[in-house]
Order: C-alpha cells, then sequence, then structure tokens
C-alpha cells in the first residue's frame, strides 16, 4: 500500500468517524435543546448546579458541537468541548458507575471526539479556513487542523 493510499483512506476513515460520532452527539442533544424543562428536572435529579443554565450549554455544546464535528469546523475546539462535556456526564451521572454498563458511552465518546478534534482529517471545513491552510511537510502536502 503506497503512501499515498494510507493517507486518502485515513481522511475517509476520519470523515465517517467524525459524521458517526458527531450524529450521536446531536441525537443526544437534540432531546436537550426541543425539551429544556424536562432536560433541566434531570439535571437537577442527578444534582447538576444551575440545571437550566447546565441542560441551555449542554444541549448548545452538543448539537452545535456535534455539527462542527460532523462539518469538520473548529476541529479542536468542537472536540474538546464535547470532550469535556463527557467529563460532566461522568462526574455527574456515571461517578462510581463499573465501566461496563456504566460509563463506557461517555469515556468513548469524549476520548474519540477529542482524537478526531485533532486529527479530523483533510474533508474538513476546517481545511477551507485560514487556519486550514495547506503546508509542505517532509516532502508532503499537510492540512494544519489549528
Amino acid at each position: 500500500m503506497t503512501a499515498s493510499l494510507r493517507i486518502r483512506i485515513g481522511d475517509l476513515t476520519a470523515l465517517i468517524a467524525r459524521v458517526v460520532i458527531g450524529v450521536v452527539f446531536i441525537v443526544h442533544g437534540l432531546p436537550k435543546a426541543t425539551d429544556l424543562g424536562s432536560a433541566a428536572q434531570g439535571f437537577e435529579a442527578l444534582g447538576v448546579p444551575f440545571p437550566v443554565l447546565s441542560a441551555s450549554i449542554a444541549a448548545a455544546v452538543e448539537v452545535g458541537a456535534g455539527v462542527a464535528l460532523v462539518i469538520g469546523f473548529a476541529l479542536p475546539l468542537a472536540g474538546l468541548s464535547l470532550a469535556l462535556m463527557m467529563v460532566g456526564a461522568y462526574f455527574f451521572a456515571h461517578v462510581g458507575a463499573p465501566l461496563v454498563g456504566g460509563y463506557e458511552l461517555p469515556l468513548v465518546l469524549g476520548v474519540a471526539a477529542l482524537a478526531l478534534g485533532f486529527s479530523g482529517g483533510r474533508h474538513a471545513v476546517d481545511r477551507l479556513m485560514p487556519w486550514g491552510r495547506v503546508r509542505q511537510a517532509r516532502g508532503t502536502e499537510e492540512a494544519v487542523s489549528a
């Protein structure tokens, strides 16, 4: 397998992973966004401080950063935001739970979002932005993610 083919396959798999992980975040955030009252009640039951504000932030981050992850915009910020959301999910909803059947979903989603935020591939809107200009490195064309 040539280096060029490996890079193309890597970029394609990064795009697929960004779309899948981003859609999962969007699907989890939309119910919060469309029924903020119920989300705030759930947050309050979990002991989350300022439940209405926290539910609003959670909805905005999950939907907004989820969309950003899918299209590849501001990837480092989107990945970091989503990872931090999953840290909060762990501490408020999953602390003390076992890995399997407990906190594996927030763990995997958070780590995947973080990784994709910093290595989301070339098929991204970021590539068209000033911070994503093409540069030459080691004789191959690379996109600068951030």
